[in-house]
């Protein structure tokens, strides 16, 4: 037999041993990304990661067949270099370390530079990158760690979109494997969901190709619990509660521990943990069971804990570089930091255990009904097999109140049945409807008017249009792009969101949730604010303003009461404005109008009446909240000049030959970079929360077919006419 036949010899005679081969670099590579990218979950969580290790601030996931057809990740961080691209798929290519020390000290969740390289080896991946102060960006396609042709320059929006298509197409068994698409694309859900929750100052959006709606949208907040909101709902921040530790005085190292956990109350099939270290997303099963250790002696058998944990510890003490896909890392002094974090979470538990609530099982009326039917008649119920049938006794022990057969009444013989049975049909219904909405149950007739004339004013087209539109683009600062069916329209992003938040007012009224302000703001100095922008009040009478800004603060301090209960707007007994009402889920207005819309509700509110109140206050409310164009001036195009440091040489016009190009000496970069925040971020609230929630609550009235609310500026029918006459 030759000695370089491969094939494994048995255990019995003399045969000589297998040679060892040193293997190619292609198959070293595709084993070596078999490894790193398990699946197309671990795919998103590696892009979604130097996403942000790039400092982005919006972060949008698209998935077609479970991340096996397209995986394409967008960001707008600091870009790729134009001479990195050439190395950016290189096996260990990285700019998270230089050195092996760096590992000690490492705060990005990146160091290792596979990843990039794994996808290029079992999928095509195309990279579009633009850095700031470039002009165009670069589109570069990889295939096994190498470029497949030179960066070509594009259009391209700033940061970074990596799209990874044919995944594991070179890998027959894995992509066997993986065929169901419905089983990767809940993982990557609950990646980018868990990503939410933690990185607060980031958007996210997680949608499958082609859909209109995004299974995850977080946007950017100041806290914690309005992330855990907007990403698993109310039901489960309902039954949250925070936890801290910490051992910072300790002498051998440095802990800190915060976080959320549910209560007694909460229930659930299956544990939820969220645990980050140093802000990287982590799995700890020994943490995990020491957890569920402590629930199960307080929850019910059946039901699980959620938990969010964010843990910081020194990088030194953490060990990062011990998982292939580093969904693992090793703590110094793990088991201290675990017992810690036990006892806080048990005694947070036994502290908070002095109420219980228990859901109760639906009884089934129907058959209630039914079997009092029968026993009424004195009949005769048959079992399904045909054996012999059992006689319903006439009177029953009562096991059910709702059961009208059990009640103490039914064993007197009167004429108050029918009556009795009336009333308790009404105590049901009012129990019902209070609970539906606890604030309703007052009946405020004002509100249902203004509600249905927002229904009989409703017009059927633009209905139709706005419930079936896709969303194309912002056109100007004013107007954004609409496709209904095969035409095109101009949407009036400040009417249609001025409108929406005027509804939602009215629809939420009493039942806000509320976004809670840093500091309490002053109303008098917000209207001082507001009424040195009035032109119609000199700016030398600082007495007359004052006056006014005065009187409207005792006014809204008089009624501070009404407009907490019903608009959730609390102003406290100093006058500062302290929370503010959610008009719509994953939005915060524009603080820089909070002076305006304190002196609109002070000033133009009728307080008298109490359909003119809840109208007005609604559209004060609506102007607040609607989507006015930045305060900032645009900074696209010519708008750049507006920014100018010296603006004295743009009005003596004396520009040069080069005018046209913009020193950037001459910019003031702190002010530009904050208007271009302003207005990257309406531009993506319209796209990502306007519409979506136009889409689902906007009932538009007849006037804006009129007032230019509304505009078709092309209809392809009519395009195909002019195609043929040419």
């Amino acid at each position: 037999m030759d000695v370089d036949d491969p094939t494994p010899r048995g255990g019995g005679g003399g045969g000589e041993p297998p040679r060892i081969r040193r293997l190619e670099e292609s198959v070293v590579n595709r084993i070596a990304a078999g490894e790193v990218i398990q699946r197309p979950s671990s795919a998103v969580k590696e892009l979604v990661e130097n996403s942000i290790d790039a400092g982005a601030s919006t972060v949008s996931v698209t998935v077609k067949d479970g991340g096996l057809k397209l995986i394409q990740v967008s960001d707008d961080g600091h870009g790729i270099r134009f001479e990195d691209l050439p190395i950016l798929c290189e096996r260990h290519t990285t700019s998270k370390l230089s050195a092996y020390e760096d590992l000690q000290t490492i705060t990005s969740m990146g160091f290792r530079g596979e990843a990039l390289a794994s996808m290029t080896y079992v999928g095509h991946v195309t990279v579009t990158t633009i850095t700031e102060g470039q002009l165009h960006g670069y589109r570069v396609s990889y295939r096994d760690g190498v470029m497949e042709n030179d960066p070509k320059p594009c259009a391209a929006v700033k940061g970074t979109q990596v799209m990874v298509e044919n995944l594991f197409y070179n890998m027959v068994a894995r992509r066997k494997t993986l065929q169901n698409s419905n089983d990767d694309y809940p993982k990557i859900v609950d990646f980018i969901s868990r990503f939410a929750v933690h990185h607060i100052n980031v958007n996210f959006s997680c949608r499958k190709h082609g859909s209109n709606r995004a299974d995850v949208h977080s946007a950017s907040t100041s806290s914690r619990i309005d992330a855990i909101r907007n990403v698993y709902g109310a039901s489960v921040v309902r039954d949250l509660m925070e936890i801290e530790v910490s051992d910072e005085n300790a002498v051998d190292e440095i802990f800190r521990m915060d976080g959320f956990i549910s209560n007694a109350n909460y229930v659930a099939k299956k544990t939820t943990m969220i645990l980050f270290i140093n802000d990287r997303l982590v799995d700890c099963t020994s943490l995990k069971r020491a957890i569920e250790f402590v629930y199960s002696a307080i929850l019910p058998q059946a039901s699980k804990p959620f938990v969010y944990m964010s843990i910081n510890l020194p990088p030194e003490h953490v060990d990062v570089n011990i998982h292939p896909t580093k969904k693992e890392v090793s703590l110094l002094n793990q088991e201290r930091i675990i017992e810690m974090i036990k006892d806080a979470i048990e005694e947070k538990l036994m502290n908070c255990n002095t109420t219980r609530i228990f859901q109760t099982q639906a009884v089934n009326t129907s058959a209630l009904t039914q079997a009092s039917t029968q026993k009424e008649k004195g009949t005769e119920v048959s079992t399904p097999t045909g054996a012999k049938s059992q006689k319903i006794p006439s009177q029953m022990v009562r096991t059910d109140p709702r059961d009208p057969s059990g009640r103490l009444h039914t064993y007197w013989h009167g004429q108050s049945s029918n009556l009795e049975k009336k009333s308790d049909l009404v105590s049901v219904r009012n129990v019902v409807r209070s609970r539906r909405n606890p604030k309703d149950a007052g009946d405020l007739s004002s509100r249902h008017e203004l509600l249905t004339e927002i229904d009989t004013n409703l017009h059927l087209g633009l209905l139709d249009i706005v419930k079936n539109c896709t969303y194309v683009g912002v056109a100007d600062e004013v107007f954004a792009l609409i496709q209904h069916n095969t035409r095109l329209y101009l949407v009036n992003v400040v009417n249609v969101s001025k409108e929406l938040m005027y509804q939602q007012a009215l629809c939420r009224f009493g039942n806000f949730n509320a976004i809670q302000l840093s500091e309490p703001a002053p109303l008098r100095e917000l209207m001082m604010m507001a009424l040195k922008d009035d032109e119609s009040i000199s700016d030398e009478n600082d007495k007359e303003k004052l006056e006014i800004a005065e009187v409207n603060t005792e006014i809204l301090k008089e009624n501070a009461e009404m407009i907490n209960e019903y608009f959730s707007i609390h102003i406290d007994q100093s006058g500062n404005l302290t929370r503010l009402p959610v008009v719509l889920d994953q939005y915060t207005p524009d603080m820089d109008r909070l002076p305006e819309f304190a002196l609109t509700l002070g000033n133009d509110v009728t307080w008298d009446v109490e359909r003119d109140c809840f109208r007005t206050a609604a559209a004060a409310i609506g102007n607040f909240y609607a989507l006015h164009p930045p305060i900032l001036p645009n900074p696209s195009g010519n708008g750049i000049q507006l920014y100018k440091k010296n603006k004295d040489c743009m009005a003596s016009g004396e520009r040069d030959n080069d005018s046209t190009n913009t020193d950037e000496d001459e910019i003031d970069q702190e002010l530009l970079a904050e208007a271009e925040a302003a207005w990257a971020q309406r531009e993506w609230t319209i796209q990502h929360v306007l519409f979506p929630s136009m889409r689902l609550f906007l009932k538009p009235p007849k006037s804006m077919a009129t007032d230019g609310t509304f505009v078709q500026v092309a209809s392809l029918e009519k395009l195909y006419k002019i195609f043929e006459r040419c």
